[in-house]
């Protein structure tokens, strides 16, 4: 009998599952009246599958064809501002005015520039930047009009290319290098995305509006935005965002480690209203659709329309690019790439498999555990790691990871950050636990004088 197969050895789709996505993309392209549109799916690290329909003679796209992509833009340069970070050359909290001297932002911070809670204006002062060239704007002051702050720094979500445009500037700043060229050197080429540019690069999609009420086209202006290129400048490719997908799904140590880009992915703010369906983390945007928490990007800009969504937990991603100003909405068709891929394959999870090596030390700590009267199990992972768990599905539990001084840190849940220790007792051996000063011990409510605040003398009793 052969071996199992790993979930990353299912790497082609069924026909069944192809055909749902090429009619999926088909419908958008011809209701969504686009000249042309091109979807991919990445999984488990690869493009599995692309397909394009043009409604242009003469252009027939695929997924090498290169589309302007837009605030796509943002998320690369979000992970050079990450990068700048984990290297130690910035704190997220610094404020701007610490690196670049820009008055207008001087008060908002790195954290607060990513996710757009700055409170800067959305747009530049006129003319319209996404449609004029970037010399018109050749310094920082020229990016705003009278009123930079529209919002106090912090207080709320207030979307901002100028935002973006300042982070650019911040990258050119302590790289001392253009932030395209910085791009191009520390994650474009680490990843292989060599159809990734910031000007088009044949062969490359025209830009077209599309009469709204009539089937009639007029071509876009594709400007250089100059200092508001951070904002949406590149142009790129369905095979190379299915690259940069599985970097944003797993991380690469030549770029950003994984743990960094799940940094970016949690919320910075708290949405607007109570039915929220949408949020932002550290120049990402997330999403919940069809019951799935999705991050990633949308990007327009004038002929053009841009979108890649990553669902984690199905190690997928769907990548959608249109060549038209207003049209599909491409935000739900790769979003609906994923949804028919997962629906049409679930994922096959890998083999369980013991772990390797096991301390005895650490076997002695699993099992039972009690905070106060609550119930809790411990569990060993892999590389030393733990996880608390209610163990009646009620109370607040977290995976930890392994510290070099024996101790562990949080990775999630209430926990996240706290620190969790085993404190010896008398004889040496474990006596409780202590996470962020809560107690947890092998009885519930022990008489050894472990528990903070004492327990009363007379022990359990019955009514």
């Amino acid at each position: 009998m052969s071996a199992p197969e790993d979930a990353a050895d299912w790497t082609e789709l069924l026909p069944a599952t192809r055909r749902a996505l090429l009619h999926r993309v088909a419908v958008a392209q011809n209701e969504g009246r686009t000249p042309s549109l091109v979807g991919a799916v990445m999984r488990e690290g690869r493009m599995v599958w692309s397909a394009a329909r043009s409604g242009v003679e003469g252009l027939a796209p695929d997924a090498d064809t290169q589309y302007r992509i837009g605030s796509l833009t943002k998320v690369f340069v979000a992970v050079l501002v990450m990068r700048l970070r984990d290297e130690g050359l910035l704190d997220l909290a610094d404020p701007l005015a610490k690196h670049l001297e820009v008055p207008e932002a001087e008060g908002a911070t790195v954290a607060q520039l990513l996710a757009h809670t700055s409170g800067l204006a959305a747009e530049t002062r006129g003319p319209w930047w996404e449609r004029t060239p970037g010399t018109l704007r050749p310094g920082t002051a020229d990016l705003f009009g009278d009123r930079p702050l529209v919002h106090p720094a912090g207080r709320r979500h207030h979307y901002s290319n100028p935002g973006f445009a300042l982070l650019g500037a911040l990258v050119e700043r302590l790289r001392g290098a253009p932030w395209g060229e910085v791009l191009r050197n520390e994650v474009l080429e680490p990843l292989g995305m060599a159809r990734t540019s910031l000007e088009p690069r044949s062969p490359y999609a025209g830009g077209w509006a599309v009469h709204p009420w009539a089937d009639v086209l007029l071509p876009e202006p594709a400007e250089d935005t100059g200092l508001m290129a951070p904002a949406g400048q590149l142009w790129s490719t369905a095979a190379d965002l299915a690259r940069f997908a599985a970097f944003l799904l797993d991380g690469d140590d030549r770029v950003l480690a994984a743990a960094t880009l799940a940094e970016m992915r949690t919320p910075a703010v708290a949405p607007d209203g109570q039915d929220w369906d949408g949020g932002y983390g550290l120049g990402v945007q997330l999403v919940r659709r069809d019951g799935r928490f999705l991050y990633g990007h949308g990007g327009s800009m004038p002929g053009f329309l841009a979108t890649l969504w990553v669902s984690a937990e199905d190690r997928l991603a769907g990548i959608a690019l249109a060549n038209v100003t207003a049209g599909p909405a491409v935000g739900a068709v790769a979003a609906d790439l994923v949804r028919i891929t997962a629906e049409h394959e679930p994922r096959i999870p890998a083999p369980w498999r013991p772990l390797t090596e096991a301390d005895p030390a650490l076997l002695a700590l699993t099992g039972p555990w009690y905070w106060g009267a609550a119930p809790y199990q411990l569990r060993l992972c892999a590389d030393r790691a733990l996880e608390l768990s209610p163990a009646g599905g009620q109370g607040r539990g977290s995976r930890f990871r392994a510290e070099a001084d024996g101790s562990w840190t949080g990775l999630d849940g209430y926990h996240a950050g706290e620190t969790l220790r085993v404190v010896a007792g008398e004889d040496g051996g474990p006596a409780h636990l202590d996470l962020g000063t809560f107690v947890f011990t092998r009885e519930p409510y022990p008489a050894d004088g472990s528990v903070p605040g004492g327990v009363d003398p007379g022990g359990w009793r019955t009514p």
